[in-house]
């Protein structure tokens, strides 16, 4: 592969390189990384899904048995994955050790505490969209972890320093 010398390029010509039609995103939707505009959410759930059922115990540890996940239709709604036993993961992505992850709809049944999902997963990329680490909360650790966006009308996850080390399923070996 040819390096690029980046700083040559004109501001167009980088936009480029990330476009949709970017020959990094096309072959990224062909492999089945990328299936929407989302593109750090699906390389969050492809890396999620990856981890689950491809456990490398030479660069990672785990605090609990990981079951084979299969990757959900592209329209169900709040389940990203399913594992064997058909229990539901919905799967979220931050690239910062601390954020907020993406939106959780239907405030409603939040709110009446009806079960969307078994699982959530939390990735966390780090700067080069490598996995860091990845959380799990069950329903009850989501709904007692869940914050109303009042602008947005619906549910997200505060990821704070607490819930990283309560909730952590794996961490990558330094």
């Amino acid at each position: 592969m040819n390096e690029t010398d980046y700083k040559s390029l004109s501001i167009n010509e980088l936009v480029k390189k990330i476009s949709p039609s970017s020959p990094v995103i096309e072959e990224l939707i062909k492999r089945g990384v990328i299936r929407n505009r989302n593109y750090t959410g699906n390389i969050g759930e492809y890396f999620a899904i990856d981890f689950f059922n491809n456990f490398n115990s030479e660069i990672y540890t785990k605090t609990k048995d990981l079951p084979k996940l299969l990757r959900s239709d592209e329209n169900s709604q709040d389940i990203d994955a399913k594992d064997e036993n058909g229990k539901g993961y919905s799967i979220k992505t931050i690239t910062k050790p601390t954020g907020t992850t993406g939106s959780f709809w239907n405030p409603e049944s939040i709110e009446n505490n009806e079960e969307k999902f078994s699982y959530l997963l939390i990735v966390i990329l780090d700067k080069s969209f490598q996995v860091d680490k990845i959380l799990e909360l069950d329903w009850e650790n989501f709904m007692r972890n869940k914050r109303y966006n009042k602008r947005m009308r619906n549910y997200n996850i505060s990821v704070t320093n607490k819930l990283r080390e309560e909730f952590k399923i794996i961490y990558k070996k330094i």
